[in-house]
């Protein structure tokens, strides 16, 4: 990066955190600390709950999505604006109601201890990793700008965040998160001109559409049932309705941002405001990514994205091997330049033959190009077995680096940047607040004061932290960071909702009917999860009704036992 855009950058995030900082000047007690005393208003909300759900992860790997499957994980969020109603008029008025701190303290009102301690110990565990994850998307930036370990960059970040949620917790997160949705917001526009912009004087936006359609990338809806397909219409409006129902109604990084509305009109609104949002602006992303794609059929692709694995390769014994395959690429490359001109001329004259002919030579020089990429990856693993071969990450990185110009490159990075730390913010504030209140306060010290639980707040989002770090060190295995988190979810985030669910709406249910249910249906999903039953969206359904059928059946075989020793 240029002088000009380390400036941008440093300025950019230096103000944002500034102003976090200033406008909290460190909380008082543990209400201001976990939950800003609940003074927030509904576009303060709204804008926090968004900023939470959209990490760095969104800025780095969905537009990777979009350049390498298309438009269809758009699908996925499907089930949003429905979920939103339900949590507007359930979830919202009980903990608004109960004046609670965190979601779970509902459940030991409703149940007992041990309902309360699980569900907040499988929040804790996948809000944990989940978080981590966070932290190794603009880790990706840093090491890649710098040309260093990926895993110096991590802990930088990592310790950065760890130190202003410190401080000023809660208020901290919800100021800071105001600034960076507005300024993320902006550049995504700038980002989606710029790419739009670079393309060829030939090549309009309309006509860009067309090249994508052909390609099969504006396959946003996707009609046909299948259990084992992650992304279409039905997975997307049921099973995203079950995953968005529990994120946003039981995960404590979420129930934290809307309880700090200062009523339940402000905390509706600003839930409303993200239910809106949220579909149009994930689709925006998505078709920057496709845009992104369209830019390369007519510029030279990187035969991998991921340069510090490039760079390894190239200075390894395989080097040769590694120069031919990446001059065949760029061979392939300009044989798909011409097919994708021919197939431009072919919708400049209108010509559905020609179109149809050039769309399947676009297709074959595009297939070639993908085997040779496939050949560079199997040489990464010969060389190190350990090396990231997923670049889908570094995708939409790689283009703001290389083809932005000053400044505006940047501005990019630092609201990737900003996303990353306004939801690993959250995340470690609600960790924190979990940790403190549904077990140190509950189970330890009893009759603390409110300094002893501030100062345990913010240890434990120090431990959190670190915690968190460490996962983020092993997060480069797992592939595609946005299909990966939300595979994570998807396992807890289903048996958590049941648990709720029951308590909600199933008033005969005794704590110790959902507690054995929840442990044998979070069982079961693992395995389903293990052995490839079903695509990850459909976890959430089948774990939220295992629960609820199992805890109706356990409290029915307890009633009957009951029953038979009163008898006796």
């Amino acid at each position: 990066m240029s002088l000009p855009d380390w400036l941008v950058l440093g300025i950019t995030l230096l103000s944002i955190i500034s102003y976090g900082v200033w406008k909290s000047r460190g909380a008082k007690n543990i209400e201001g600390y976990l939950l800003a005393d609940r003074k927030m208003p509904w576009y303060n909300v709204g804008l926090s709950v968004m900023a939470t759900q959209a990490s760095a992860i969104t800025f780095l790997s969905a537009p990777g999505q979009g350049y390498s499957d298309g438009l269809r994980f758009v699908q996925f969020y499907f089930g949003l604006p429905l979920a939103m109603v339900v949590l507007c008029i359930t979830f919202i008025p009980i903990f608004h109601k109960l004046n609670v701190y965190t979601a779970y303290e509902f459940l030991e009102k409703r149940f007992d201890n041990k309902t309360r301690s699980l569900t907040a110990f499988l929040f804790l565990l996948q809000r944990g990793l989940s978080t981590g994850i966070t932290i190794y998307a603009p880790a990706i930036i840093l090491s890649t700008i710098l040309n260093i370990d990926v895993n110096y960059t991590i802990v930088i970040n990592g310790f950065l965040v760890i130190g202003y949620t410190v401080y000023g917790g809660a208020k901290t997160v919800s100021y800071t998160q105001l600034f960076q949705m507005s300024v993320i917001f902006a550049g995504l526009f700038l980002a989606a001109y710029m790419v739009v912009h670079l393309l060829p004087d030939n090549v309009s936006f309309s006509d860009a559409l067309h090249i994508a359609g052909k390609m099969d990338k504006l396959n946003a809806i996707d009609t046909k049932f299948d259990l084992n397909n992650k992304y279409n219409i039905w997975s997307g409006i049921i099973g995203g309705f079950f995953l968005q129902l529990s994120y946003f109604g039981t995960d404590q990084s979420q129930v934290g941002r809307y309880l700090t509305g200062k009523s339940i009109a402000q905390s509706r609104l600003g839930l409303v405001m993200n239910g809106l949002i949220k579909i149009p602006m994930q689709f925006f992303i998505l078709l920057i990514g496709v845009m992104v794609f369209i830019f390369y059929q007519f510029h030279k692709t990187p035969v991998f994205f991921n340069k510090v694995e490039v760079t390894r390769l190239e200075n390894s014994a395989y080097k040769n091997d590694y120069k031919k395959l990446e001059q065949a690429y760029t061979l392939a490359g300009d044989e798909k330049q011409v097919q994708v001109t021919g197939l431009v001329n072919a919708i400049h004259r209108k010509d559905e033959t020609a179109i149809h002919e050039a769309k399947i030579k676009v297709w074959a020089a595009d297939k070639k190009s993908n085997a040779i990429r496939k050949d560079v990856t199997k040489l990464m693993e010969k060389n190190n077995p350990k090396a990231d071969v997923n670049d889908t990450n570094y995708i939409f990185l790689s283009f703001i680096t290389q083809q932005l110009p000053v400044g505006v490159v940047g501005l990019l990075i630092a609201i990737i940047f900003l996303a990353s730390m306004g939801s690993m913010a959250s995340g470690l504030n609600s960790l924190a607040s979990t940790t403190v209140v549904d077990f140190y306060k509950r189970l330890y010290k009893k009759d603390g004061n409110d300094k002893t639980y501030l100062s345990a707040s913010r240890w434990a989002t120090v431990a959190w932290g670190t915690f968190c770090i460490v996962v983020a060190f092993y997060a480069s295995k797992l592939g595609n960071l946005i299909e990966v988190v939300n595979i994570l979810g998807s396992l807890f985030y289903g048996t958590i909702l049941g648990i709720f669910l029951v308590a909600f709406y199933m008033k005969h249910v005794s704590g110790t009917a959902v507690f054995y249910a929840a442990i044998i249906a979070e069982a079961f999903i693992v395995y389903a999860w293990i052995i490839n039953l079903t695509a990850f969206l459909w976890l959430n359904v089948i774990g939220c009704l295992t629960v609820m059928l199992l805890a109706f059946s356990i409290q029915f075989i307890l009633n009957k036992r009951r029953v038979a020793d009163n008898r006796n």
